[in-house]
């Protein structure tokens, strides 16, 4: 499932409750979670070139932890793979992928790139 902002939302500090609402909205029809990837994608960053920071990604993914955590089981929350999406690249998937939350990327146009071997092995020792 992908969740995410526009920017006057983000703007407008409402982030939180645009993620949160959007991931209420599945919550109660899925059965199993173990086959479930969130990704937080905001719109703002989608083929833009613009990206969230790390410490922004990582803020709104461990906020989406607890949310599960206190909605959905802490078991869920630990166990949920929640990846980042918009405008992920070579130059800013290692800061990205070094934020305790975020489990992997969700790729666009960078997947077309050669270097997005980079963007494969970021999460690597």
């Amino acid at each position: 499932a992908c969740i995410g902002e526009k920017l006057e939302e983000r703007e407008a500090g409402q982030t939180e409750a645009v993620v949160f609402r959007q991931t209420k909205a599945f919550k109660d029809i899925v059965t199993d979670w173990s086959r479930v990837v969130l990704a937080y994608e905001p719109v703002w960053a989608i083929g833009t070139g613009k990206v969230a920071t790390p410490q922004q990604a990582q803020e709104v993914h461990a906020r989406l932890r607890a949310w599960l955590s206190e909605n959905v089981s802490p078991a869920v929350a630990n166990s949920l793979r929640i990846i980042y999406g918009g405008s992920v690249s070579a130059s800013n998937c290692k800061d990205l992928g070094s934020q305790g939350d975020i489990d992997g990327f969700l790729v666009g146009g960078a997947s077309l790139k050669p270097d997005f071997i980079k963007i494969i092995n970021a999460r690597k020792a």
